[in-house]
This record gives structure tokens, C-alpha cells and sequence, in this order.
């Protein structure tokens, strides 16, 4: 069934103050959820600063011990989201439980290293400074506003919620109005196991409600989304000098050196193309092969693309499109690399019936076509002959994306990875690093900046907070007017003396 895109409140009731979540994959209704309106969403800001109070009063250790019932609770509750996550984006069952168990393996993380990576540490003095003692600690920012995508409703956001929540700070999230089921489940399950204050909140709505979060006075805004999208939150938080993380779009490369196991990157550009529907900002969406196995490459390539089918029944190969207006996008990007001269190896534009698109592989496509330098978010893949994996390098930094990367070679993948210009490479699979909590997530140039998970998703929602104690006075004291001259002269020879050789 053939849906059209919200603009404001689609089935909306009660004067405009509920909307409905719809199943992409047959247009029900699964349940209505409220519009928040400003005052709606300043009142969670005030609410969660006192929240926040209570929480980072408890302490790493009684945070953990909460985020820990929390993770064990979701475990407990992991088929009812399957089943959420499945009905509000449409993915397959599959797809749904491998994005939950992301979800629990960066809770875990973010709780039982918290206090290692932001506790209180000591830090060598110095040179001058020998007489004191020196500490550092990163401090919770207070309240962090959250904008989540359709995309992952779970796993994306939580790179945001976990960590920030394992800082020490009250969460007000907004998710997409595509899926608020998935942040209201989200929310309503961390409240059974912090029932005191409200914590973590959930308002949902359309693009207002985005934008109220953003002048309600958090400490901190933590957005994915499109990358124009990131520019207006950007603009809107820049008033009250808001700080803002901002992880948008990709455009990324897969490469395919000459020496790769060809058989291996055949198998992952397809997966990693075409899996949630190509509906992931870090999926594959160029390829570059070298002339060597260029058509080894096609031929398993071709192979396996055609075998896949999208449905709505949970056992399908992929979902629909979970947002209607992509459909146009991924018909125009097609559309215009068939126009200047690509070829369609796999499907074509008789592929797009939406809610529906099967997988589309497209070769010798110009690399100033819409298919190659913008984000199609579609199960497509552009495959491109090199000459040899220098060339595919140099063709994968030429846009302004650079959130990951993928590289397949036997002996190349360190040296291909280091000139990549991206946030994130896999080498010799797709999409390892987003499943490795310890490692941190974000992109350069229009990808974004700031990073999710790992040591720098933690201190991402903190401030650095240092405190130098003086222990015992010192022989030389530059640091006052009572110095004299001989005073610098001599730490001047001990300058020389230390770092001039």
C-alpha cells in the first residue's frame, strides 16, 4: 500500500495534539501518540534538571547497578520490541533482533566502563607546576536532548541515551515521528527500574517538537538525521551556543583491492547495500573494484543481489522503505544514472513498487550522477571499475561524506584504511566498528562531528573539570611578583637544560 509522507500531523485527532504511527508494510495503525508542543517540551527540560540532580547523585556505582536492570529487563522484553521495531519500520524480524542486540552489548558497555573512562584521575604536574598535585574528572553536562532517526529507532539512539545516561545526565528524547513507539517502549522500560525522577523522557511530534528541544535550554543536543536537517539544528542551537553533536548522512565506500578475496567483498557489499533495505547511513552505497577481479566481482555480485526479495512477513530477505518520500529518491537516483549511460546488471527502475524496492545494482554510472555523489538510502549499490585500489582511494575521498568505509584486500587493508578521509573503516568486512562498542562512531565534513560510543561517547555528554592542590611551597615561584629577575633566569636555564636538546 502506497503511503504519502507527513507534513504536519498525519491522522491527527484531538485539534491536532495526537498523531498516529503507521505500519509502513500496510498503512495500520499501530497506535496514536501526542504532539508535545513547546511548553510540552520546556517542562521535560525543567523536570530533567531536577532529575538530573538525583541521578548523578547516585554515583557510577548506583548508575551502573540501574542501567545493568535496565539491560536485563530489555533482554527480558526483547521479542515485544522485535515486534515494535519490526511494525513501525517494517524490517525484517532478523534485522529488528541484530539492531536490539546492538542495543544490549553498548549498554553494558557504557555502564561497566563509565567510571574508569570519566572518573577522577591524577595528571603529572609539570615542569613548573612540580609542587603541586594535579586532577582531572569529567562531570555530567546536566540535561541532553536527543533527536533520534526512522532508521534504527533503537540502536541509533541509544548510542546517544546509553551513554549519556552512564555520564551521569537526564535524557529528554525526541524520536522520529515514525517510530515514537520505539522511544516511548524505550523510556517507559528504563522508568520501571528508576521510578524516583524521570530520568529519561520521551516527546514526540514532527520537526516543532525537534526544534523546541532545541531552544528548551539542554546542556547538550545530540542529533542524527539528514545532513540538511543537521545544519538547522545546528543554526537553531547556535542562539543559546547549545553545543551540539551532529552524525548525518554517508556516502560510503566499499573497496575492492586486487588482492582480495573476491568471493569475501562480493558477499559483504551485498549485505552491506542491501540489508534494513539500505536504509543505513553507513551502508554501502559505492563500490570500487580493481580491473583485475572487476568481473569476478559483478558476476558473484549479480548472483547474490538477485536472489534477494523484500516483504512485510517477518522472515522476508528486507522490508519496505520505512518513509515514503525516499522512494522518489531512490527512483530519481536511478533514474538519472540509467539516463547518463549506467546500466542496471540487477533490477532498474520496474524494481521500485513502493512500499517496496528490490535490490538494484548499476554499473559504468558517471561519477558526477546523483547515484554516486548523494545519499540514496536504498537497497542499490553504483559498482565502479578502477584501474587498481589506488585510484578506487582517491574516487572514495572525492565527496564531502566521510562517515565510514569499508576495504577488502589480503595485504593492503592497514595502508588503504590510513589514506581513507572517513570516521570509521572496516577491513575485510562491512560495518565491524558499529559493532564494537569500545570504538567510537562519527564522520568528517558533511557526515558530521562529534562521536558516539566508546571512551569518546562518554566524555562526549561530560565536561572536563580540573583541580590542581598546592602541596608545598616551591624553591622557584614564577607565578608572582615577589619573583625577581634571578627567579626566570633560572627556570629559563632549566628550560634549556630539559627541552633543548
Amino acid at each position: 500500500m502506497t503511503q504519502t509522507a507527513p507534513t504536519t500531523s498525519p491522522r491527527a485527532d484531538d485539534e491536532q495534539r495526537r498523531f498516529a504511527s503507521l505500519d509502513p508494510r500496510t498503512g495500520e495503525v499501530i497506535a496514536h501518540h501526542p504532539v508535545a508542543t513547546e511548553d510540552d517540551v520546556r517542562e521535560a527540560v525543567r523536570v530533567a534538571r531536577d532529575a538530573s540532580v538525583f541521578w548523578s547523585g547516585l554515583g557510577f556505582d548506583g548508575r551502573r547497578a540501574r542501567l545493568d536492570a535496565w539491560r536485563k529487563l530489555l533482554v527480558k522484553r526483547l521479542d515485544e520490541a522485535q515486534a515494535l521495531i519490526s511494525a513501525e519500520t517494517g524490517k525484517s524480524a532478523d534485522d529488528a533482533r541484530t539492531e536490539l542486540a546492538l542495543v544490549i552489548d553498548h549498554l553494558h558497555w557504557a555502564a561497566k566502563h563509565a567510571p574508569k573512562v570519566l572518573g577522577k584521575r591524577k595528571v603529572a604536574p609539570g615542569m613548573l607546576m612540580y609542587n603541586h598535585a594535579a586532577s582531572l574528572e569529567y562531570r555530567p553536562l546536566g540535561v541532553v536532548g536527543v533527536i533520534g532517526p526512522w532508521n534504527y529507532p533503537a540502536f541509533t539512539p541509544m548510542g546517544s541515551i546509553a551513554y549519556a545516561l552512564a555520564a551521569g545526565n537526564a535524557v529528554v528524547f525526541k524520536p522520529s515521528e515514525f517510530t515514537p513507539g520505539v522511544g516511548v517502549f524505550l523510556a517507559s522500560t528504563f522508568a520501571e527500574v528508576v521510578p524516583e525522577f524521570p530520568v529519561f523522557q520521551v516527546v514526540t511530534g514532527f520537526g516543532e517538537t525537534g526544534a523546541a528541544l532545541c531552544a528548551a535550554g539542554v546542556d547538550k543536543l545530540a542529533f542524527t538525521g539528514s545532513t540538511p536537517t543537521g545544519k538547522k539544528v545546528m543554526a537553531a542551537c547556535a542562539t543559546s551556543l547549545t553545543p551540539v553533536l551532529v552524525e548525518c548522512g554517508g556516502k560510503d565506500p566499499l573497496i575492492v583491492a586486487e588482492d582480495a578475496d573476491v568471493k569475501a567483498a562480493a558477499d559483504g557489499a551485498v549485505w552491506g547495500g542491501i540489508f534494513n533495505s539500505g536504509q543505513t547511513c553507513a551502508g554501502v552505497e559505492r563500490v570500487y573494484v580493481a580491473d583485475a577481479v572487476y568481473d569476478e566481482f559483478i558476476a558473484l555480485v549479480t548472483a547474490k543481489a538477485s536472489k534477494l526479495r523484500p516483504g512485510g512477513e517477518p522472515g522476508a530477505d528486507f522490508g519496505p522503505i520505512t518513509m515514503p518520500k525516499q522512494v522518489e529518491i531512490i527512483q530519481s537516483h536511478v533514474a538519472d544514472a540509467l539516463e547518463r549511460g549506467g546500466r542496471a546488471v540487477v533490477g532498474g527502475l520496474e524494481s521500485i513498487r513502493p512500499p517496496y524496492v528490490e535490490p538494484v545494482v548499476l554499473v559504468d554510472v558517471p561519477e558526477d550522477s546523483t547515484a554516486v555523489t548523494e545519499e540514496t538510502f536504498g537497497p542499490t549499490l553504483v559498482v565502479s571499475r578502477v584501474a587498481d585500489a589506488d585510484e578506487a582511494v582517491r574516487r572514495a575521498n572525492s565527496l564531502r561524506y566521510g562517515l565510514g568505509a569499508t576495504v577488502y584486500s589480503r595485504n593492503r587493508g592497514e595502508e588503504l584504511a590510513d589514506k581513507l578521509r572517513c570516521g570509521m573503516v572496516s577491513i575485510n568486512s562491512v560495518l565491524a566498528y558499529a559493532s564494537v562498542p569500545g570504538l567510537p562512531f562519527g564522520g568528517v565534513g558533511d557526515s558530521g562531528f562529534g562521536r558516539i560510543h566508546g571512551e569518546d561517547g562518554l566524555r562526549e555528554f561530560t565536561y572536563a573539570h580540573a583541580v590542581t592542590r598546592k602541596r608545598f611551597g616551591a624553591l622557584l615561584n614564577p607565578m608572582t611578583y615577589d619573583r625577581g629577575s634571578r627567579t626566570i633566569r633560572h627556570v629559563l636555564r632549566l628550560v634549556r637544560v630539559l627541552y633543548g636538546r
